[in-house]
């Protein structure tokens, strides 16, 4: 128990009355300050003790100091200080001719001043306990799809966006009020536009449970119509509130008279003149007995063309039926078709009847030429396997009788040429000048000399009239494409060909697939090799007879499999053109939709094909309608980027270009942005699952007309209070700025005293 008691008359007062001499009467007033101060301190003090005892001194004083050395240390402080006071004031005799109270007075000021600054070297520390208060956070989340005001009449629309306007000044006093929207994405604020295309409902919740999961969220208001129609059911996501929803129940829950497109399925890529299908699903509500068309149509230059009529009766209130139709991809690029319905009579909507759709129509067909010397039935074995794909377009022509232009053929096969009859000197200047891939198949026609001088793949020193009968070996170090296991063991059974006796040279740069398996002796003799001359990329099977492979490949196995799997691996990597375009403008996808944006990237590439990017890229970007959007590219690293953002529903065509050098190089293409019609194909309003959101969280269905109620319905509930959150700070004592002033005056205090009474 601390005792505390204050006598009427202190040490200080007795000092004064007897010692202090008139000169110095204004120090004794100074004192008298000091013990009356000090005497009122000690009535507090007792007061305090008396009312909490020495619980609270020892709570929340000392408890809230805290030394990093024994406490003890301080009595070690408080005789530094008595010690240095000692020394100083009573074995010094300066102030001998000055009054006892002078000299206790000064050494008492040393001794606390030299006592409180040593203590500090004991680094003691100041607990702070900091009380913080934190509203409950009411997220009020709005959707803002089409479909929520397209029930509303406007002076109804005016009215919610009134009543929902006040639910911040409602709820403001007591919470701390946040607004979202939501539609094809979550942004912060209230965006009464309802203007967006889809609806997520999924992604709000998990926005909402991402930002406030770890803060004091009271409850979430939840403005829909229940409608989604992107993410995935809300009932189901993974993340759950720890708060009540509050239904807003917006929209129209009476399915009216309606024909709905549901959906069309369709592949978005199709190859010129290939057919392809696509799925309709027709839905109708509140339509029994009524008939309507589905009219398919392609736009051309805005004007739709009809292409497929079907009729469709309706027998049933609630109808669903899916129509499939096939089309012809007649011309390429990117193609825009239309399905439609026919309206029938009292419908609530027909914005939901048509839909549009794209398909980029590739013309990826590659034009192969089969040139021969004459008829063979190799010619026949090579045609039937390469029609196969779809992508090749095969001709064939014979030399004596060509009459088709080399030069529009993306690969060409020679066929025993060129031969003593045909040299096809023409032929082969335009392949070397145009780059075009082609393939020698030798045979006793060929002209092995004219042969030597057209490639530099393989060198064949003979007369061509002796030849041997050989049979193939795959070779393991082959790496240009994979060949199968069973595609090795399977080949070296094929019957033998009919190649070239005489000395094979091979160029170094040449990839062999096959070599020569003469009776039982394994050549190096290549048979079937693959390599690049003069840029351009060429092939050689040394020998004749491949339809003998076909034909054993089907007695084996009942099948072409592996002839097929051989010569069309072969014929695919040489017949592919390396794209030697210095300048490229590239698009990530050919079709947007109308909310997406359009992001191009280009290369460039000096004459040594390294990839630059110092020269300016400009862009033009042009509408059917003649409209041109300028752009420029912006750098990035070694290439270029540009952002188009978000542009209108249609059809566009672009063209780059750029100067490097002095040179002007130019790259163009077309790309489209088809509408999204989602919202338009659900027009009634889910209450239900409004309804089921807010019992699983523990909120309740609301109507717009109960909005301006919603604040009471929150207070009523009680489950949303305030959180309070307690911080203990730590902070060294000597950082206090009362401290230095403290000192700053016991030492000013000293030296002026012992300034005015002559000593420094």
């Amino acid at each position: 128990m601390l005792c505390i008691s204050v006598r009427k008359r202190c040490f200080f007062t007795k000092i004064i009355q007897e010692h202090l001499p008139c000169g110095a009467f204004w120090i004794g007033q100074i004192l008298k300050v000091c013990h009356t101060f000090y005497a009122a301190s000690l009535r507090s003090l007792r007061l305090v003790f008396n009312t909490y005892k020495e619980q609270f001194f020892l709570d929340n004083i000392m408890n809230n100091i805290t030394f990093q050395y024994p406490a003890w240390y301080l009595i070690l402080c408080l005789a530094l200080g008595i010690g240095y006071a000692f020394l100083l004031y009573f074995r010094d005799k300066t102030f001998r001719d000055q009054s006892d109270a002078l000299t206790w007075g000064l050494g008492i000021i040393r001794a606390l001043g030299v006592a409180f600054l040593s203590s500090l070297l004991l680094s003691p520390l100041l607990k702070s306990l900091l009380t913080q208060t934190q509203s409950p956070i009411v997220v009020v989340a709005q959707d803002v799809s089409e479909s929520v005001a397209a029930e509303m009449s406007a002076a109804d629309l005016a009215t919610y966006k009134s009543n929902l306007a006040n639910i911040r000044s409602n709820l403001g006093e007591d919470y701390e009020v946040v607004e979202y929207s939501f539609g094809s994405e979550v942004r912060e604020g209230l965006d009464t536009a309802y203007i967006d295309k889809v609806s997520n409902l999924s992604e709000m919740l998990k926005t909402v449970y991402d930002v406030y999961s770890n803060q004091n969220l009271g409850a979430l208001v939840l403005a829909s119509d229940g409608i989604y129609n992107e993410g995935s059911n809300p009932i189901y996501i993974s993340t759950k509130l720890n708060a009540p929803i509050y239904s807003i129940a917006l929209g129209d829950t009476i399915p009216k008279r309606d024909l709905v497109l549901k959906r069309v399925f369709h592949n978005k890529i199709a190859y010129l003149n290939d057919r392809f299908a696509i799925q309709v699903d027709v839905a109708a509500q509140n339509s029994v007995g009524k008939n309507t068309n589905l009219i398919v149509s392609k736009i051309v230059d805005g004007k739709a063309q009809r292409l497929e009529s079907i009729p469709i009766a309706i027998d049933k209130n609630d109808f669903f039926t899916t129509k499939e139709v096939t089309l012809t991809a007649d011309k390429a690029g990117v193609q825009r078709y239309r399905v439609t319905l026919g309206r029938i009579e009292g419908e609530a909507s027909t914005g939901n009847n048509t839909k549009d759709f794209f398909i980029d129509v590739l013309d990826a067909r590659q034009k192969i030429l089969l040139l021969a010397n004459s008829p063979h039935p190799d010619i026949t074995a090579l045609k039937q396997t390469l029609e196969q794909n779809k992508n090749y377009e095969i001709t064939t022509a014979y030399a004596s009788d060509l009459k088709e232009q080399i030069a529009k053929f993306d690969f060409v096969v020679l066929h025993q040429l060129p031969s003593g009859e045909n040299p096809i000197n023409a032929v082969r200047t335009t392949l070397k000048d145009k780059k075009i891939p082609h393939f020698y198949i030798l045979g006793n026609q060929t002209s092995l000399g004219a042969f030597n001088q057209a490639q530099n793949l393989l060198s064949i020193q003979g007369d061509g009239r002796n030849t041997d009968e050989a049979q193939p070996l795959v070779q393991s170090d082959f790496s240009l494409f994979t060949i199968d296991e069973n595609l090795v063991k399977e080949v070296k059974q094929f019957t033998p060909l009919t190649t070239p006796f005489g000395e094979y040279n091979t160029n170094p740069n040449a990839s062999v697939l096959l070599t020569q398996r003469i009776g039982r002796i394994e050549t190096k003799k290549p048979m079937l090799l693959i390599g690049e001359d003069n840029g351009t990329k060429v092939g050689v099977l040394a020998g004749e007879g491949l339809w003998r492979w076909r034909l054993f490949d089907y007695l084996q196995h009942q099948n072409h499999d592996i002839f097929n799997e051989l010569i069309g691996k072969t014929i695919q990597f040489v017949s592919l053109k390396e794209d030697k375009r210095r300048f490229r403008v590239n698009l990530d996808k050919n079709i947007f939709d109308e909310n997406e944006q359009v992001i191009f990237g280009a290369e460039l590439y000096n004459e040594s094909y390294e990839l630059v990017n110092e020269p300016d890229v400009s862009l033009v970007v042009s509408s059917r309608d003649g409209k041109n959007y300028n752009f420029v590219f912006d750098k990035a690293n070694q290439s270029y980027s540009l952002n188009a953002r978000i542009l209108p529903v249609g059809n566009y065509t672009y063209k780059g270009t750029t100067v490097i050098n002095g040179e002007q190089l130019t790259h163009s293409g077309q790309f489209s942005v088809q509408p999204i019609q989602l919202e338009l194909y659900a027009t009634t309003a889910n209450h239900g699952l409004l309804r089921i959101l807010s019992e699983e969280y523990g909120g309740e269905l609301l109507y717009p007309t109960q909005v301006n109620g919603l604040a009471d319905r929150i207070k009523a509930k009680g489950t949303v209070k305030p959180v309070m959150y307690q911080t203990t700070k730590t902070r060294s004592i000597i950082n206090l700025k009362w401290i230095f002033f403290v000192l700053l005056g016991l030492l000013s205090l000293e030296w002026f005293l012992r300034r005015y009474f002559g000593a420094y």
